[in-house]
């Protein structure tokens, strides 16, 4: 037989429901000729009879019934893909890959973005990815990853779409026990302080952005910082500080975590040192309805924070 004929499905559908070609003819909004015309092709591309015709009307031969059954399933999932096409081309279904630093994730915004995303639409697969910036962006270069929230700003990259999304303050982390833990924690602080002190950073690779600030404004404040360990993840570098193995210089979102064992110290503002956090895409993407109905959200929730 012929490729199948959603049309002639249809309107033999339509003509067993009504049990009348001429009613079947209103409802699809057709002449009756035309109607005629389909189910007889329906019949012949069976090579069987369909329909009895009778004088109070038409009723499906035993061929018929299964075929309604069978027919009215073939509807039913061609109106559900038809949908499904609707709802992509929207930007409401499909998948989605959203990379993050773990510096990134400790801020209250994105875990609440990615939290509305999902619930505004539950019929796109979001995956989520954690890894270091420069991992992120290689991801999405490579087409891995769809977004990504990361610390450091991006140069060099023309096939890189980058928005700056917030920024926060950077506070300096003490053990609870050290000598400058005692300052009023609400007055802000000089990085010369720190010129002798031992430095715990979170390890370049995993955060470039951050280290590379903190850095320059040690520089900035006349010094270079005294590193003595970095660690893999903020979380670490926090349990390092706490055990007294130096201080560091951390992202405000950080204190979400508690900070046993640790006192946070605002900076001066000539520290010029601040956690700004980038949404990362490629340049091609605005292509994608998903990527750009996560963006729109995106920026609602910043004007409605």
């Amino acid at each position: 037989m012929s490729k199948l004929d959603l049309r002639k499905l249809r309107a033999f559908v339509t003509v067993v429901e009504e049990g009348s070609i001429s009613r079947a003819a209103e409802r699809l909004f057709i002449q009756q000729p035309p109607l005629s015309r389909l189910l007889q092709g329906l019949e012949q591309d069976f090579g069987v009879p369909l329909l009895v015709r009778q004088p109070r009307g038409v009723v499906a031969t035993d061929a018929g019934s299964v075929l309604l059954q069978e027919a009215r399933a073939l509807l039913s999932r061609a109106d559900q893909l038809e949908a499904a096409m609707q709802r992509a081309a929207q930007g409401k279904q499909g998948s989605i890959t959203v990379g993050f630093t773990s510096s990134s994730a400790l801020h209250s915004f994105v875990p609440e973005v990615l939290r509305r995303y999902r619930e505004i639409y539950p019929t796109v697969s979001t995956q989520l990815e954690e890894a270091g910036s420069t991992e992120l962006l290689q991801g999405v270069l490579a087409q891995r990853i769809d977004l990504a929230f990361v610390r450091m700003p991006v140069h060099g990259m023309p096939e890189l779409k980058v928005e700056r999304v917030l920024q926060e303050p950077m506070l300096v982390a003490l053990p609870a026990r050290h000598r400058l833990a005692t300052l009023p924690r609400d007055e802000p602080i000089s990085l010369k302080i720190l010129a002798n002190e031992p430095f715990v950073l979170y390890r370049r690779p995993a955060g470039q952005g951050l280290y590379d600030a903190i850095l320059a404004a040690c520089f900035r404040a006349g010094f270079s910082p005294q590193i003595v360990q970095e660690a893999p993840r903020l979380t670490s570098c926090l349990s390092l500080v706490g055990a007294g193995l130096g201080v560091s210089i951390v992202p405000q979102s950080i204190t979400r975590l508690g900070g046993e064992g640790m006192v946070f110290l605002p900076l001066v503002a000539q520290a010029q040192l601040s956690a700004p956090l980038y949404l990362a895409r490629r340049e091609d993407s605005d292509a994608s309805a998903i990527i750009n109905t996560f963006c729109e959200l995106l920026r609602t929730q910043l004007i409605d924070n």
